[in-house]
């Protein structure tokens, strides 16, 4: 198959839009910081989820995420929360956005009649592995996707769908595991648990995700629709 030609469909700052084929493709683009997101990260994904769901030429959404990081080379899917905006009140923006609503942006998710597939090419951590679960399918780098439960670390907690939804594809002991003791898993053992559906070489990984994407725009949209 083909290389996807993307096109830029609005820009943003902390994240990359792009279209090609039926396909959109939302990245995180926060490399340097192990693509953590701050509250201009979140309004700007929910936006897109938006645009997305609405653009009745897109089929299919791919949250993906750019790099690798400059400073060491290092992949990253999301790192959840940029603990470096997190004060005692809460999560400050840098402009008039000043809210955290991650779970808005896991309802739009879960919600939109689309099927979304995240691409993780390196680290999901905290609520980045949150974002993961609730989508529909995952496709992980063989060689560096790790995925990591933080919030009990950081003093927070999943409030939203992640921790429901891992429960139901791992199971109860295995995903109370995963978010008590916040230890590592590679691509291929969270193949082997369930909540990914396929580790791919690395270099191949987008490629496998737009040509899963291609292939259920070959069926029938309505029924894509009421599957989800």
């Amino acid at each position: 198959m083909e290389q996807p030609n993307w096109e830029t469909i609005k820009e943003y700052e902390d994240i990359t839009f792009r279209k090609a084929d039926g396909v959109a493709r939302i990245a995180f683009n926060r490399p340097e910081c192990r693509n953590a997101f701050r509250p201009k990260t979140v309004s700007e994904l929910l936006e897109a989820l938006i645009i997305a769901h609405e653009d009745q030429e897109i089929g299919v959404v791919l949250i993906s995420a750019e790099g690798p990081a400059p400073k060491d080379g290092v992949w990253a899917f999301c790192s959840g929360g940029d603990q470096r905006v997190r004060s005692t009140t809460g999560y400050k923006g840098e402009d008039v956005v000043n809210r955290f609503n991650i779970l808005d942006v896991q309802r739009q998710i879960r919600f939109m009649n689309k099927v979304v597939i995240a691409v993780v090419p390196g680290w999901a951590v905290g609520g980045g592995h949150s974002l993961h679960v609730v989508c529909d399918m995952t496709i992980a780098s063989k060689e560096h996707a790790i995925f990591k439960q933080t919030d009990a670390d950081v003093a927070s907690f999943d409030g939203g769908f992640g921790s429901a939804y891992l429960a139901r594809q791992v199971g109860q002991k295995r995903a109370r595991e995963i978010f008590f003791l916040g230890r590592n898993y590679s691509a291929q053992e969270a193949f082997e648990m369930g909540m990914v559906n396929a580790a791919v070489p690395h270099d191949e990984l987008e490629q496998t995700a737009y040509e899963w994407a291609q292939e259920i725009l070959t069926k029938s949209p309505t029924a894509i629709k009421m599957l989800k």
